[in-house]
């Protein structure tokens, strides 16, 4: 199975620029790459922050540059979305008996389960005792060996990054203590939130997260640093599950850096690595 993750597209009203980045243009540009090397994945997961002021043109216009997609996607919220307006816009978001944008489907990697850690009042993520409910039984009802892949906008835990850690998951205790019994059955944690190429385990669960489409987060690990966004190239990542063996690959799809071959067939491959190169269209 081909996954597609894209995070944090912070789309505004169109024709605005957001840090001086246009976030409609640069999700097209993901889009026309993911169409012409990645048509085949079956599934696209976007994992919040949709939106950066939660309008409804911005979905509007989330919705228009997504039908561009040949992958089918799914569009969950995360800190800088609103439920209602999403909801009202995003056929592809899912939604529960609560009016929570989550949900799940089955997979031949697994159940997809995609939370909802939105709080409407505060940046932070939240999981309230109506959400840990559902996801209690999106795991009950899983199958006895089914492998599972968690999907959710904030982490729950710290990454090093004060900033991005003061707005983390608030009840990450509580998730856990939910995950437990099935801790050997989670083959991967994607997250987004923090506009950062991290991947590490957390209980032994293997995570991973990326750069969003438009701005990033500087790397600055001090805790009285300035929270700075940066323009370090966009990303999207490629979930290849095969076995049980799961590869994240993450691609800085804006990158026009020169690629050169790696050996000339009919060249010395010393003369040709040492000399003048000339790259491959």
């Amino acid at each position: 199975m081909k996954l597609i993750h894209l995070t944090d597209t912070h789309l505004v009203l169109p024709g605005q620029m957001l840090y001086g980045l246009d976030p409609a243009a640069r999700l097209a540009a993901a889009i026309a790459d993911i169409n012409a090397q990645h048509a085949d994945a079956d599934l696209c997961v976007v994992t919040g922050d949709l939106t950066h002021w939660g309008e409804p043109e911005a979905y509007a216009l989330f919705r228009e540059r997504m039908a561009d997609l040949r992958v089918p996607h799914v569009a969950m919220v995360g800190n800088h979305d609103r439920r209602e307006a999403c909801l009202a816009a995003l056929p592809t978001a899912p939604q529960d008996a609560n009016g929570f944008v989550q949900g799940f489907r089955d997979s031949p990697a697994g159940r997809l389960i995609f939370l909802d850690t939105l709080d409407e009042d505060h940046h932070g993520g939240r999981l309230c005792r109506l959400r840990l409910d559902w996801l209690a039984g999106a795991l009950e009802s899983s199958g006895r060996d089914q492998p599972l892949l968690l999907f959710m906008h904030h982490p729950p835990f710290e990454v090093g990054v004060h900033e991005m850690d003061r707005i983390a998951l608030a009840e990450r205790e509580a998730l856990l203590d939910l995950l437990r019994p099935y801790l050997g059955r989670v083959r991967h944690l994607f997250f987004g939130h923090v506009h950062r190429p991290i991947s590490g385990s957390w209980h032994g669960i293997p995570f991973s997260t990326l750069r969003g489409t438009n701005h990033q987060v500087w790397l600055d690990l001090r805790p009285d640093c300035p929270h700075l966004a940066s323009h370090e190239p966009p990303a999207y990542a490629v979930v290849l599950a095969r076995g049980a063996t799961l590869v994240v690959h993450t691609h800085d799809f804006l990158d026009r850096s020169p690629r050169f071959l790696f050996s000339k067939p009919g060249a010395d491959n010393r003369a040709y690595q040492l000399g003048p190169l000339e790259p491959v269209a």
